[in-house]
């Protein structure tokens, strides 16, 4: 066993194997199941992680979630790493089996423009500045790439895909407030290589594809996802609109994200409303049953 590993308990029937490492002085990482997709697993972090923050143990600083992970900040003063390992102990014995979980959690629906300008500047960039010869850029755009790498017909068959599901959101990071996004619907699966070499700029609000994984950019950045449409700000830490007020991210782990077609026009326009703070959000307080998820994905076309 590695140094930095501190214990690990084997997978029992739906419960993943759970690995615990040392992370620094204050905190532990605790990698739970094996390193693939699988949103089961996902699940289960959100199940413990709402666990930790309703009772949280002695100690403890902050809990932050990745896709099959969560680092546990603790304050030495307060306790110590082995009272730590032990409360998490309790609290994974506690968790029901992961398709018997009911995750809080809400339905953010959101308007997206297709193939908009500002997503065809970040690749015209791209090819004058980066890599001319880049095979995701034809067309002036990463449409065509990530309908070929989907094994998709056309263009309209990727909007639709986009569109046709909710999409999961398993853990914010990389930049505040980017959501990483998968379907809930196993069949509607999209995916798509990432930049080589990665972009210079992409702009606040587009949306893209990296392996299987959507993310929307909440700040002008580099990107490696590959570009297919924008929406509005996710993230505000002004608070410009009521919206960001309380908190300045949008969304949250566990939440589900819809999105609805409109045209660049639309979009623009409902971008001003957020900045003059007259744009409605649509946010609603969802459950999230897993068995009901599960059923529904088995019976799906």
């Amino acid at each position: 066993m590695s140094a930095t590993v501190l214990g690990r308990v084997e997978a029992d029937g739906e419960r993943p194997a759970i690995t615990y490492r040392q992370a620094g002085d204050r905190a532990v990482l605790v990698e739970y199941g094996e390193s693939d997709v699988d949103l089961r697993v996902n699940f289960f972090v959100l199940g413990v992680l709402g666990a930790l923050l309703a009772e949280p143990p002695d100690g403890l600083v902050e809990a932050a979630p990745g896709f099959r992970s969560i680092v546990v900040g603790f304050d030495p003063a307060r306790t110590t790493r082995r009272a730590l390992l032990d409360a998490l102990d309790d609290v994974h014995a506690r968790q029901p089996a992961v398709s018997s979980l009911v995750l809080p959690g809400r339905r953010i629906t959101l308007p997206i423009a297709f193939d908009d300008s500002a997503s065809r500047e970040a690749v015209a960039r791209y090819t004058a500045t980066i890599r001319r010869d880049a095979p995701n850029t034809r067309g002036g755009s990463n449409i065509d790439y990530i309908v070929e790498r989907s094994g998709l017909s056309d263009p309209e068959e990727l909007f639709a895909a986009v569109t046709a599901t909710s999409w999961w959101t398993a853990f914010i990071g990389f930049f505040p407030g980017l959501p990483f996004l998968f379907p809930l619907r196993a069949r509607q699966r999209l995916f798509a290589p990432k930049y080589n070499p990665t972009r210079a700029w992409t702009a606040e609000g587009a949306v893209g594809i990296g392996g299987r994984c959507v993310a929307i950019f909440p700040v002008e950045s580099p990107g490696s996802f590959q570009l297919f449409g924008r929406t509005v700000p996710v993230y505000d830490p002004h608070g410009r609109h009521d919206i960001f007020h309380d908190d300045p991210f949008l969304v949250r782990p566990g939440d589900q994200v819809r999105f609805t077609r409109v045209s660049e026009e639309e979009l623009l326009a409902a971008r001003r409303d957020v900045f003059d703070n007259r744009y409605e959000y649509q946010v609603d307080d969802v459950a999230f049953s897993v068995a009901d998820h599960l059923a529904a994905d088995a019976g799906s076309p």
